[in-house]
């Protein structure tokens, strides 16, 4: 998937403060022009991706009524429409030709591998548990991120910040433990809620580790941007996803993984797809722009809120348009696991205010 990290900054250092200058009354106006662009553009790529995502786990294609069960080629696919978009960019929007100073693309080969595992094991969650599950289960990262400070570095966090946690743990666990509605169950290729569950955690647990290393490339190599980093993340992940999808199974005929050759043939038979997968695909690299617009302009905060309501709204969406029913039980351990983040990000919020003051 899109390899760039949605809650913290690479782009661009400091963003511009919001007084600035004789801009008065219209440079104000201008930012919160440019600010409701930006959230715009993240909700309706976002939420459009989410749509389709769920579209292709549960739909039925073709006069056979056929699942998309190569749910993994979603990353490849999306692998290889990131790199091109990165690439274009970079030649768009380069202000030199001169690589001094940028991370050199084999460093990316590495942290590549867990940035193609990780977003795969999401997808393919989806088979197993619904997508308003998938969302709020991915949706609580502070929970191994505090959990591994505690246990392996000795952090200590406020009471607030267990509060958060605790909000969010106990909103996720609740929606697991809760009946899911049997039209939900219906629609999933495998229903297995341990299953997905765990492949959504793992998912999180792999992201870790990649933006920790994005982190780590990005200030030992300062003129690294942000499309540096799609293009050599998706570089990789377009060679490794190649030649699990593609070369393994010319090699191995019980191949037991995704079959990149079937899922072009299904692509080949019904056309629709195809075009949901590209759509999918184009709405994740459009996002991105929006993201490092938002990050570069208003800081990694605003982007973090953005991105946190956004997925509040996907939730609804799914409820709404592809008749995922919740319970008013479910809906309460929504709103609970929200709160938590919101809560998060106010802390986040009254930290900076601390800082900007000090400075």
């Amino acid at each position: 998937m899109v390899s760039t990290r949605k809650g913290r900054g690479v782009g661009p250092p400091r963003p511009r403060v919001f007084g600035g200058g004789g801009g008065g009354g219209g440079g104000m106006a201008s930012r919160v022009t440019v600010l409701a662009f930006c959230v715009a553009g993240i909700w309706s790529a976002y939420i459009t991706q989410g749509v389709l995502q769920e579209t292709l786990s549960t739909k039925r294609f073709g006069p056979e009524a056929r699942r998309f069960d190569h749910l993994a080629f979603l990353n490849f696919t999306q692998n290889v429409v990131c790199f091109v978009w990165s690439f274009i960019m970079i030649k768009l929007w380069s202000s030199s030709g001169n690589s001094a100073g940028h991370a050199p693309l084999r460093k990316y080969w590495g942290v590549s591998v867990t940035n193609t595992i990780g977003p795969t094991m999401g997808i393919e969650a989806l088979k197993y548990i619904s997508y308003p599950a998938q969302v709020l289960a991915k949706s609580s990262k502070m929970i191994p991120v505090m959990l591994m400070g505690t246990l392996l570095y000795g952090v200590k966090y406020t009471f607030p910040e267990y509060v958060c946690t605790f909000l969010v743990a106990g909103g996720v666990s609740s929606f697991a433990l809760l009946k899911t509605s049997s039209k939900t169950i219906k629609k999933l290729a495998n229903p297995n809620a341990p299953l997905g569950y765990t492949l959504c955690f793992l998912n999180l647990a792999f992201d870790g580790y990649t933006n920790s290393t994005q982190d780590l490339i990005k200030s030992r190599y300062p003129k690294t941007n942000p499309w540096d980093i799609m293009l050599g993340m998706n570089l990789w992940g377009t060679i490794y996803n190649a030649v699990i999808m593609f070369v393994a199974p010319l090699l191995f005929s019980n191949w037991p993984y995704a079959n990149g050759f079937e899922a072009v043939r299904f692509c080949q038979e019904n056309p629709e797809v195809a075009w949901d997968i590209l759509l999918f695909c184009l709405c994740g690299a459009v996002g991105q722009n929006f993201i490092f617009l938002t990050i570069s302009r208003f800081g990694s905060l605003t982007n973090t809120t953005i991105t946190t309501t956004r997925k509040f709204m996907s939730i609804v969406v799914s409820s709404v348009i592809s008749g995922n029913p919740l319970s008013s039980n479910q809906w309460a351990s929504v709103v609970m696991v929200f709160s938590g983040l919101s809560l998060q990000i106010f802390l986040k919020w009254k930290r900076k205010k601390v800082r900007d003051r000090k400075e």
